[in-house]
C-alpha cells in the first residue's frame, strides 16, 4: 500500500508538490517533489510510486465543481465549521480563466490508471482511490491548533515571518514520528535551511510540506478507517475529507 499526496497547483504555470509514503509511513527521498508542472508529470509521479498496486491519492484541490459561480456547499460548510480556526475554504467555481477545473482533469487521467474517486476509506483495506483533502482544517485537527499556521503568502507577511511559520509547520510534521500512525520525513526535508531562501524557493518548500500533509491524511484515514475522519459534502456537489482526532471531534461537538 502506498499513500500519495498532491498539492495541486490550480494553474499549469505553477509547480505542484508531491510526496509518497510507504505503508509504514516512511516518505522516500526520491518521492518528494516540488517541481511538477504538467499533468503528464503528475500522473507519471503517481504511476511510478503506486505502480499497479493499491494506493490512496489525496489531492489538495477541488475535484468536483458543478457550480459555475459562487462556492460549493462543502466550501461553505468547511468555512462554517473551521472558519473560527482561520481554516475556511476559498470558493471553488468553474468559470475561472482557462475554462477548466484541473482537479477534475487529473482525476480523469488517474481513472485511466485504475483509480476510482472515493472518499470513504475503509480501515486497512486494499484500494486504488483518489479523493479531495484540505490541509488547513487537517492541521488544526492533527496538531490541536487554536488557529492555522500562517505560512501562506500574503501582502502583509514578510519572508522572515513566513520562514518562521514554515519552521513551525515543519516542527509539527516531524512530531508525527511519535504519533499513531507515525510518518517519517526524509532528512533533506527535515533539515532544509530556510533562512536564505528566496520567495520562489520558499513557495516550493511550502508546496512540498502541503503535499506531505496530504499524504499523511491518506495514511491516517486508511489507518483508522471511518472513525478517523469526516467527509463533508458529497460526490454530487463536491466533498472534502478531514482527519478527525478525538480532540477535534470534542471541540466541534461543544461548539455545535
Amino acid at each position: 500500500m502506498r499513500f500519495i499526496g498532491l498539492d495541486l497547483a490550480w494553474s499549469r504555470r505553477n509547480r505542484t508538490g508531491a510526496v509518497a509514503l510507504e505503508e509504514d509511513g516512511t516518505a522516500l527521498p526520491q518521492a518528494c517533489r516540488e517541481d511538477l508542472r504538467e499533468d503528464a508529470q503528475i500522473v507519471q509521479f503517481v504511476r511510478t510510486w503506486a505502480g499497479d498496486g493499491p494506493a490512496l491519492v489525496a489531492i489538495d484541490a477541488p475535484l468536483i465543481v458543478p457550480n459555475a459561480e459562487g462556492s460549493r456547499p462543502v466550501d461553505r460548510e468547511i468555512t462554517r465549521r473551521f472558519g473560527r480556526y482561520c481554516a475556511g475554504c476559498y470558493p471553488a467555481y468553474r468559470n475561472r480563466p482557462g475554462g477548466c477545473v484541473r482537479g477534475e482533469e487529473i482525476v480523469a487521467a488517474l481513472a485511466r490508471e485504475g483509480f476510482v474517486q472515493e472518499p470513504m476509506v475503509q480501515r486497512h483495506a486494499t484500494a486504488r482511490a483518489v479523493f479531495e483533502v484540505y490541509p488547513h482544517p487537517a492541521t488544526v485537527s492533527l496538531f490541536r491548533l487554536s488557529r492555522t499556521i500562517q505560512y501562506k503568502p500574503r501582502s502583509n507577511r514578510s519572508l522572515d515571518f513566513r520562514r518562521g511559520q514554515l519552521k513551525r509547520l515543519r516542527h509539527h510534521l516531524v512530531s508525527l514520528e511519535h504519533s499513531e500512525p507515525a510518518m517519517t520525513m526524509p532528512p533533506l526535508v527535515k533539515s532544509k535551511r530556510l533562512g536564505k531562501l528566496a520567495a520562489a524557493d520558499l513557495k516550493r518548500y511550502e508546496d512540498l510540506l502541503d503535499a506531505a500533509i496530504c499524504a499523511y491524511i491518506a495514511y491516517y484515514a486508511w489507518y483508522w478507517g471511518p472513525p478517523g475522519y469526516r467527509v463533508y459534502g458529497d460526490l454530487a456537489q463536491g466533498y472534502i475529507l478531514v482527519p478527525m482526532t478525538a480532540w477535534m471531534l470534542t471541540r466541534l461537538q461543544a461548539e455545535a
